[in-house]
């Protein structure tokens, strides 16, 4: 196997800068009773289209700084979970837009043409079904995401052995995969607690991942150990690489390195952030280490369960 590297003011305060900010709402002094009428008529005047505007307090308004501090922390929050949401939903629709234009144009070929053309016939049955598919993939994966960032996803936990489920899902995939050679490195007797379901979804997910970008003949590694009170999972393999600057945005939401490359295998690029939030959920970590026409190892670490 390859080797691998290891891998204006100086301090503004949340009410100073340059003219308090553009965006920043000066509130006058209260009145006298300490009425806090004035606060609540600047916060009403806040609409989702300016989310990121601010309250600024003088700071001989004492009694209302602290409140005024969490109302902005809590306007940066939900601006930032409406931003998500925004890309969110951008980004699927881009994500269905192919497909169905896919199966548009081909449904016109048939209408057209297909009806007595065998090889035209072919094509558009074997490409219709084929972005069917995608889109049914990309459907269930946004399914799983939505479920997920409503708490609405259940986890049923159990203990289990981590050895065996990765023993298991290697000889699944060497049924179904032959171009490709599956090395083992698995101790026996790793324990861990979780879905393992779920767990054994995210391995799948980086396995996939795996031969999808690792050419034929060449060899994926899959470890299972334990150490410092972790069960460690190791997936290494001699693929194409990521590209430096793209390695930190991998776990992104519909994040692709190579577009069109992802195109041809099928991606959506939700695949990632679905096997990092199973991680996140189960207290787990994980690493992501990948060098150009070398190799990617990812590394994952989850609570043992001796």
């Amino acid at each position: 196997m390859p080797a691998y590297f290891e891998a204006g003011d100086p301090s503004p305060g949340p009410f100073r800068g340059r003219a308090a900010d553009r965006n920043t709402v000066q509130l006058p002094e209260p009145a006298a009773d300490g009425s806090l009428s004035t606060l609540t008529g600047k916060i009403e005047s806040i609409s989702i289209s300016d989310l990121d505007q601010k309250i600024a307090i003088d700071s001989t308004q004492t009694e209302l700084k602290d409140l005024a501090d969490a109302i902005n922390s809590m306007l940066d929050r939900i601006n930032e979970a409406y931003r998500s949401q925004v890309r969110f939903v951008s980004d699927a629709s881009h994500e269905l837009r192919t497909p169905i234009a896919v199966i548009q144009g081909y449904a016109n070929l048939l209408d057209r043409w297909g009806k007595n053309n065998p090889k035209a016939l072919d094509e558009s049955i074997e490409a219709i079904r084929s972005e069917t598919q995608n889109m049914r993939d990309l459907v269930e994966q946004l399914l799983f995401l939505a479920r997920s960032d409503n708490r609405t996803l259940q986890l049923v936990v159990e203990q289990f052995s981590l050895s065996e489920l990765a023993e298991d899902l290697i000889r699944e995939t060497e049924m179904i995969d032959t171009e490709h050679l599956f090395v083992r490195k698995i101790k026996p007797d790793v324990h861990t607690k979780g879905d393992k379901q779920l767990i054994k979804q995210m391995l799948r997910i980086f396995i996939d991942n795996s031969i999808k970008y690792t050419p034929s003949g060449q060899q994926i590694q899959i470890g299972v150990n334990e150490s410092d009170m972790l069960a460690r999972i190791v997936i290494q393999d001699d693929g194409i690489g990521i590209p430096p600057e793209d390695v930190p945005h991998v776990f992104d939401r519909f994040f692709r390195a190579d577009d069109s490359r992802a195109r041809k295998t099928g991606g959506t690029g939700l695949g990632l952030s679905i096997a990092k939030w199973i991680i996140d959920r189960h207290g787990g970590s994980v690493t992501l280490l990948s060098r150009q026409d070398i190799g990617t190892r990812i590394t994952v670490e989850l609570p043992l369960d001796s």
